[in-house]
């Protein structure tokens, strides 16, 4: 039987460990926080990538973990309502589509859940290294332990350990945006009723959105620096210059700094993307944000990872004969070939200032969501 070592068990990852088992092979995750992280923002499932979670049986499961956001407002610094909209939300966009909106860690709870007992989990260790020379991968755990796998996958997400130990440094293939953003959980303070208020101030912007049928909340505080680089381990550093950030600026934010400081689930980066010309060098490969991250602005990046964890796994057997041999690199291949110009395309959305327009026409674009949506593996 087939072995495979997934890095990352957030969406990608969790993911990629159903598909894979359904598929027969014998799968590993290795997670480095001490169980699923916590916390995320609220996230969208959309277009194709709905398909991939009906077809998992977790449709409807999703759906009922729906934030149900109604609407949003935006107040001045004083608190007061500047508008409202019924319609739409800066985080899940037009509310009467069928896309769904959750957040990240109840997906990924029900993407995990998916996956036992058939998938071996090793929380709080990561891969120190690997030798990717031979017929199978030998791989050093940060705990002193050491296995060997078929294949090793990467979904450890924009800053990936795999990425860099086999392909690189990040600084060759990372795209900075110049966004940056913290968010974390707070308490609904403001009382929020399924609703989103928002702060645009000189330089800086703040959210608070319900979360948990309003038994909690989720903040969001970010700014613009194209030139700032900060060290995406560095939480003090994150917090210091978060606080500057906002010195002054009004609304909730003094309450928000204090709720961050001791939020169980902080996170701050820089909005980026990941743009790789190939995703696989001899039996590993990457997939989700470790491989082709479109960033938060593009709204697309749950989706893209289930679509990619689907490609991926289907690929690969599509590349197994009746011996049961895998013919990893032939797998590999096509899933590039076939989810390329999505991913494309849906990097762009983020961006949209590519030279020239957007890589791909949307009647291509269309052509070629439909036939995503037509895979059946």
């Amino acid at each position: 039987m087939t072995e495979v070592l997934v890095s990352g068990a957030s969406v990608a990852g969790t993911a990629l460990a159903y598909w894979l088992g359904q598929h027969g092979y014998l799968v590993t995750v290795v997670e480095s926080h001490p169980g699923l992280r916590p916390g995320g923002q609220a996230i969208d499932v959309r277009g194709p990538a709905l398909a991939v979670l009906e077809a998992m049986g977790l449709l409807q499961a999703a759906a009922e973990r729906k934030t149900n956001i109604r609407g949003s407002s935006v107040v001045d610094r004083d608190g007061n309502e500047l508008s409202r909209d019924t319609e739409s939300t800066p985080t899940g966009g037009p509310i009467d589509n069928p896309d769904i909106e959750l957040l990240r860690d109840d997906l990924v709870e029900l993407l995990y859940e998916s996956t036992l007992p058939r998938t071996e989990y090793l929380f709080g260790d990561s891969i120190a290294s690997l030798d990717n020379r031979g017929p199978a991968v030998d791989v050093k755990f940060e705990s002193g332990s050491a296995r060997t796998y078929d294949l090793v996958i990467g979904a450890d997400g924009l800053h990936s350990n795999v990425r860099k130990l086999v392909f690189g440094p990040e600084d060759r293939f990372i795209k900075r945006l110049g966004t940056h953003a913290a968010i974390f959980t707070v308490p609904n303070f403001l009382d929020l009723d399924y609703w989103q208020t928002w702060h645009y101030g000189d330089s800086t912007m703040a959210g608070v959105y319900s979360a948990r049928d309003n038994s909690e909340a989720r903040a969001m505080l970010g700014f613009m620096d194209a030139e700032l680089h900060l060290d995406y381990r560095d939480t003090e550093a994150q917090f210091a210059e978060v606080e500057r950030r906002m010195d002054g600026e009004g609304w909730v934010r003094p309450q928000l700094l204090k709720y961050m400081r001791t939020a169980p689930d902080f996170y701050f980066d820089e909005m980026s993307q990941i743009v790789l010309d190939h995703w696989s060098i001899g039996r590993v490969a990457l997939v989700g944000d470790a491989a082709y991250c479109c960033s938060p602005l593009s709204g697309q990046g749950t989706s893209v990872a289930l679509l990619g964890a689907y490609i991926l796994a289907g690929e690969l057997k599509m590349a197994t004969g009746f011996d049961g041999y895998v013919d990893h690199g032939r797998g590999f291949i096509n899933y590039f070939k076939r989810f390329h110009a999505y991913v494309q395309r849906t990097q762009f959305l983020a961006t949209d200032n590519i030279a020239g327009g957007a890589p791909i026409s949307q009647e291509q674009f269309d052509a070629i969501v439909h036939s995503i949506t037509l895979l059946k593996y």
